[in-house]
């Protein structure tokens, strides 16, 4: 290959990355994990190609929510992070990954998901319509509490523990997705 022939293909190949970051960018979604998001991809197959959430996929896979989360929804998620997840002790998260504790999983995850398309400036309008806070009921039963911290929108869970909506409005074939920075827990 010539000098001028690499150089070439380095600067369509830099062009073309241009061009799709660019497309991509037009669809208004976030990256996450170093992904694309694609708005016509289901929350299950965006979700496996974030590096951030390469434990959330292995716990959904564990309590067998991966049919769940690729159905039609909607579905707003709450997705913690891989390091959101390491603030569990790696016993705690290995014993949780095991079949014995699928039900308990499956609680956990669920109280991440909300049968809901909302984004959040639609969760933002009602922390302000409810005075400063706004209960959000989830599929698994639990009752998160949504506030506002300036510009962030905190998720407070039955234990009082807080989650920071990290990444906004990431669109979904079937919802949206919200980044978060720590798992929430039903009540104990």
């Amino acid at each position: 290959m010539t000098r001028f022939t690499f150089l070439a293909a380095i600067a369509l190949t830099a062009t073309a990355g241009t061009a799709f970051a660019e497309s991509h960018a037009a669809t208004g979604n976030p990256m996450v994990g170093g992904a694309p998001m694609f708005a016509d991809k289901t929350i299950v197959e965006n979700a496996v190609n974030s590096a951030d959430h390469t434990t959330l996929v292995a716990a959904v896979k564990a309590a067998g929510l991966v049919d769940t989360l690729s159905s039609e929804g909607p579905f707003t998620v709450f997705a913690p992070t891989n390091d959101a997840f390491g603030m569990i002790s790696d016993g705690t998260l290995t014993a949780l990954m095991q079949p014995a504790a699928k039900a308990q999983l499956t609680t956990i995850l669920t109280c991440h998901v909300v049968a809901a398309n909302a984004m959040s400036d639609a969760i933002a309008g009602m922390i302000a319509d409810d005075g400063g806070m706004h209960p959000v009921p989830t599929v698994g039963g639990c009752i998160l509490q949504a506030k506002m911290d300036g510009d962030d929108i905190i998720l407070v869970d039955e234990n009082g523990r807080e989650a920071t909506v990290t990444i906004a409005d990431v669109k979904q074939s079937n919802g949206v997705i919200h980044v978060i920075d720590r798992v929430l827990l039903p009540k104990q």
